[in-house]
């Protein structure tokens, strides 16, 4: 028996593999061990995934979640999961091998999270090799949904954006700058809130001002993180995430007119992370 679990900092997809094959997929709240206690994340697999079992887990567990990127946090998710399923091995990997292994399988490229917030990894077809630095939603997430829709909002306030446009932002944010600050500045997740200005957009990438906004921002993300790995020129460039799939249209110009490979793009990556482990298993 085997469980796959992709953990985003909202939500964490879940999949059972039952020793017959039946896939039984199961959604929880996500967790990043980064800002979420030990004591919550033990909660969170306790109430929405081992009570939702219909059976006692045995076999091996994969977990490739958000903010996984060291041994401490490995650890943190690690002991949560063995707790609650003592009779499972249990494995904890960053998300970003979790991409790489379901764009790439088993070939070296390179792979890009693109969604709320962003990050790449150079990798051989088993391991990742390298990884330029993700400063996060303050500092960097470059190409991000979070950097994204930061300068959506900007170019609403500092009368950039074109009026045909305005009505999406006054439907967004009916009390104008307050409730921008007040999300921003005092509300929970403020790269989420962000983030979801990207997604106002999707449906009007057409418009010459959403493209080249988010052209710009894809292009920093190229030249400022997959630009700097080996063999860049010649190595497939796949992505995860909601942004990057809805706007791979224009994903796939940025990567042109920089000489890149396109390679895959895909939502989400537990489907393909489930073939990956099955594959590798017969």
């Amino acid at each position: 028996m085997l469980i796959i679990s992709d953990g985003g900092a909202t939500k964490a997809d879940w999949v059972i593999v039952k020793d017959d094959g039946e896939q039984l997929p199961i959604t929880t709240t996500g967790f990043n061990p980064n800002y979420v206690s030990a004591e919550r994340i033990s909660e969170i697999i306790q109430t929405e995934l081992v009570e939702k079992l219909p059976f006692e887990m045995t076999g091996e567990v994969f977990y490739y979640g958000t903010g996984c990127w060291d041994k401490g946090r490995n650890a943190i998710v690690r002991e949560a999961l063995a707790a609650k399923l003592p009779k499972a091995k249990v494995t904890v990997h960053h998300d970003l091998l979790g991409a790489a292994r379901a764009t790439c399988g088993h070939e070296p490229g390179i792979c890009c999270i693109l969604g709320t917030g962003s990050n790449s990894v150079l990798y051989d077809g088993e391991h990742e090799v390298d990884n330029v630095t993700n400063l996060g939603f303050l500092l960097g997430d470059e190409g991000s949904g979070a950097q994204i829709g930061k300068a959506f909002v900007q170019a609403y306030f500092y009368r950039e954006m074109p009026t045909e446009l305005h009505p999406l932002m006054e439907k967004a944010c009916p009390n104008g700058r307050k409730d921008i600050l007040d999300k921003v500045y005092s509300g929970g997740i403020p790269a989420a809130y962000l983030a979801s200005f990207t997604q106002l957009f999707t449906e009007h990438q057409e418009h010459p001002f959403v493209r080249a906004l988010v052209k710009k921002s894809f292009h920093e993300f190229l030249t400022r993180h997959v630009c700097k790995y080996k063999n860049h020129e010649t190595l497939p460039v796949s992505f995860v995430g909601s942004v990057g799939y809805h706007f791979q249209g224009i994903l796939k110009e940025a990567l042109s007119a920089l000489g890149l490979h396109a390679g895959v793009f895909i939502k989400k990556p537990i489907g393909n992370l489930v073939k990956y482990h099955l594959d590798v298993k017969v």
